[in-house]
């Protein structure tokens, strides 16, 4: 599965919502599996977007075709746009799927690896982190992708914001420490995404 990861700055709220319920056009869309998104809880004005194909072939002929056409109503209402793609790899708890109907919030974070270091990252995500969040009450799904280049996106999604922030005031220092986070990460930048259910496709 591939997973791409839209954040951008909105400059016109009304037309940029209005814009993304006509996402729902992906419905149709061979190989996709699922979107969904929302507005950053700590940056005004910053917005989200996951997305989800079954393959990166799915995903290139749908840019190739159909992309433009929905993305028209959105132009102009927003700037600096980032983009960017990752292979799935395994599930944060268990049976990930791409749907976003039971979970009010997303933390999103996006590692930046030392390449030395990227098969200890990911097998401490694995045996470390994992068992912690999906231990969690709140938690409900997430998912583990890599993109080239030793780059990580680790996507969980939560009942709301109260239950993260429980899970990291309680346990996420202890656990960085026993991950060796510091010996791996060269740079880590995350969010708190609040979903907008007129969002979801």
């Amino acid at each position: 599965m591939l997973v791409k990861w839209i954040r951008c700055t909105v400059v016109d709220r009304r037309g940029f919502e209005r814009g993304q319920r006509k996402w729902a056009g992906l419905l149709g869309e061979p190989g996709f599996r699922g979107q969904g998104g929302g507005w950053s809880v700590g940056r005004t004005g910053v917005a989200h977007i996951f997305s989800f194909w079954e393959s990166r072939a799915f995903y290139d002929s749908f840019m190739a075709r159909s992309h433009d056409r929905l993305a028209a109503s959105q132009s102009g209402t927003f700037k600096d746009s980032q983009v960017k793609l990752f292979d799935y790899r395994f599930d944060v708890k268990t049976g990930f799927e791409p749907r976003f109907t039971d979970s009010d919030v997303v933390r999103v974070a996006h590692c930046r690896v030392r390449e030395e270091r990227a098969e200890h990252f990911a097998l401490m995500q694995e045996k470390v982190w994992n068992p912690a969040m999906a231990g969690s009450p709140g938690m409900v799904r997430g998912m583990f992708g890599e993109a080239p280049g030793s780059e990580f996106l680790v996507l969980s999604m939560w009942q709301s914001a109260a239950e993260h922030g429980k899970y990291r005031a309680e346990r996420v220092e202890r656990l960085a420490l026993r991950a060796q986070i510091e010996a791996d990460i060269a740079a880590l930048a995350g969010d708190i995404v609040q979903l907008e259910p007129g969002w979801i496709v």
